[in-house]
C-alpha cells in the first residue's frame, strides 16, 4: 500500500471546502466499512512515534491510502484533523454505548461519558516518560462536580462536545491536572455549566490546541501555580486558539506562569475578562479578540494584574502583546496592582462601558507600539492608587482617539510619554 500526504493549497477558499468535505466524508465510510478495527495499523504502516500506538488512515479513493499524521489545521481543516494519527487509547461511543479500549483490550463499557475517558488515560502505561494518546470519539454529557484528571505525559484529542451538566464546587473541571507535566489537550469542544472547562495546577510543559467553549457559567481555561509554593511559577505553557462564549468569569487566566505563548484568545459575552494574566512572565501573546466582555464590571478584553510582567523587582519588556480588539464589555486594557513591562502592538477599542484604556499603578508600559485606535467608550487613563508607587515608564503613541478623552491623574511619574496621538472630539489632560 502506497503512503500518500494529499496538502490543501492555503488560497483555495472554495476548493478548500471541497476537499476538507471529502476528507470527512472519506473518514465516516473508513469508520463505517472498518467498524471495530478502527486504530488497527495497516501492516505496512510506517513506524509509530512510541511502541503501542495506532494509526487511522484514510483512503478517499478506494485505492492509495492517505496518511494524515502529519497533518495541521490548516492541511485538512480542524474537523478532519481531529483524531487523526497515532494513538494507544480511545473511547468511542456506539449507539448508546461508551467503549474504551487499548490495544485489543476493553478497559470500559457503558453509558457514562467521563468514565469511559478516564478508564482509556488510566489505561496508558503507568510510570511513562514519554507522552501516550487518548482519542474520544463521540458526544456526550458529564457532572459539573466531576473531572477527567490527566497524569504527566498525556495527550487528550476529544473528536465530539463534552456537554456540563448541573452544578459543583471547587476546582473541578471536565479536563483537569494538578502536579503533573507535559500535557497536551489537542481538541476539546465544551458546551453547559462548569465550574471550570479547563483547570490545569502546577503542570509545567503544556499545550492547549484548538479549544471552543459555548458556556452558561464557569470559568474557561485557568492556567496556576496555587498548588503549592507560588514562588515557584509552572513554565512553558502554550495556547495555540481558544474560542469562549458565555463564561460567568475570565475566558482564560493566568497565575504564577513563566514563560507563556498564546496564539489567539476569543472571547464573546463574557463575564469577565477575555485574557488575564496575573504574576506572569515572558509571555507572547498574538491576539484577543474580545465582544462584550465584562460588561458593566470593571474587568478589560485584556488586563493584567498582581504584579505581572514583574521580574525580580524590575519591569523589563517580557509580555509582548500582539493585537487587542475589544468591542462593547467593560474596559479595553486595564493594567493594575504594579503590573508592566509590556508592549502591545495593535489596539482597536470602541464603545466601551468603562475606561477604554486604565493604566494604574504600572511601569514600563507601551500602548499602540504600532497603531491603534480608540473610538468612544470611557477615557485613556493614566492613574494611581496611593498604597502603590504612581505609574511610571507610560508610553502612549500611535493612535487615533475620537469621541472619548485622553487623561493622565494623578500627575507625577517619570518618564510618562504621549506621542503621535491624534484626537478627534477629543480632550487632552496631561501633566
Amino acid at each position: 500500500m502506497t503512503l500518500i500526504t494529499t496538502r490543501i493549497p492555503p488560497d483555495a477558499g472554495t476548493r478548500r471546502r471541497g476537499w476538507r468535505t471529502a476528507l470527512v466524508v472519506a473518514v465516516a465510510a473508513m469508520l463505517a466499512g472498518f467498524g471495530t478495527a478502527i486504530g488497527v495499523p495497516p501492516a505496512d504502516a510506517a513506524a509509530t512515534v512510541d511502541a503501542g500506538a495506532h494509526h487511522v488512515l484514510v483512503s478517499p479513493d478506494g485505492g492509495e491510502t492517505t496518511d494524515l499524521r502529519n497533518s495541521t489545521a490548516g492541511d485538512v481543516g480542524v474537523l478532519a484533523d481531529c483524531g487523526t494519527g497515532s494513538f494507544h487509547a480511545e473511547a468511542v461511543l456506539n449507539g448508546g454505548t461508551w467503549t474504551a479500549r487499548n490495544g485489543g483490550s476493553t478497559v470500559y463499557t457503558g453509558s457514562d461519558m467521563r468514565s469511559a475517558m478516564q478508564a482509556a488515560v488510566n489505561s496508558l502505561s503507568s510510570g511513562r516518560t514519554s507522552k501516550q494518546r487518548v482519542v474520544v470519539r463521540g458526544s456526550g454529557s458529564v457532572s459539573a462536580n466531576s473531572r477527567l484528571s490527566l497524569p504527566s505525559y498525556t495527550i487528550l484529542d476529544v473528536c465530539g462536545t463534552i456537554n456540563v451538566t448541573g452544578s459543583g464546587s471547587g476546582d473541578q473541571a471536565p479536563v483537569y491536572a494538578r502536579g503533573a507535566t507535559d500535557i497536551e489537550v489537542q481538541h476539546l469542544n465544551l458546551t453547559g455549566s462548569p465550574l471550570y472547562g479547563i483547570f490545569m495546577r502546577n503542570v509545567n510543559n503544556l499545550t492547549l490546541g484548538q479549544i471552543d467553549m459555548r458556556l452558561s457559567a464557569g470559568l474557561g481555561v485557568r492556567i496556576d501555580n496555587h498548588g503549592g509554593d507560588r514562588a515557584v511559577k509552572v513554565r512553558n505553557i502554550r495556547i495555540d486558539n481558544v474560542y469562549v462564549q458565555g463564561s460567568r468569569s475570565q475566558a482564560v487566566e493566568t497565575y504564577g506562569v513563566d514563560g507563556l505563548t498564546v496564539g489567539t484568545v476569543t472571547a464573546r459575552n463574557v463575564g469577565e475578562s477575555g485574557l488575564l494574566l496575573n504574576d506572569t512572565i515572558n509571555a507572547t501573546i498574538g491576539t484577543v479578540d474580545a465582544d462584550n466582555a465584562g460588561a458593566g464590571t470593571g474587568y478589560a478584553a485584556f488586563r493584567m494584574a498582581n504584579r505581572n510582567g514583574r521580574v525580580g523587582s524590575g519591569y523589563p519588556t517580557n509580555i509582548r502583546v500582539g493585537t487587542v480588539i475589544a468591542r462593547g464589555g467593560g474596559r479595553g486594557i486595564f493594567c493594575v496592582s504594579e503590573s508592566g513591562g509590556a508592549v502591545i502592538d495593535r489596539v482597536t477599542i470602541s464603545n466601551t462601558g468603562n475606561n477604554s484604556i486604565l493604566i494604574e499603578n504600572c511601569y514600563n508600559v507601551t500602548i499602540a507600539g504600532q497603531s491603534g485606535t480608540v473610538t468612544g467608550g470611557g477615557e485613556v487613563r493614566i492613574a494611581a492608587r496611593s498604597e502603590f508607587p504612581i505609574s511610571s515608564g507610560i508610553t502612549l503613541q500611535n493612535l487615533t482617539v475620537t469621541n472619548t478623552n485622553v487623561t493622565q491623574n494623578p500627575c507625577g511619574g517619570a518618564n510618562n510619554v504621549i506621542r503621535n496621538v491624534t484626537r478627534v472630539n477629543s480632550t487632552l489632560r496631561w501633566c
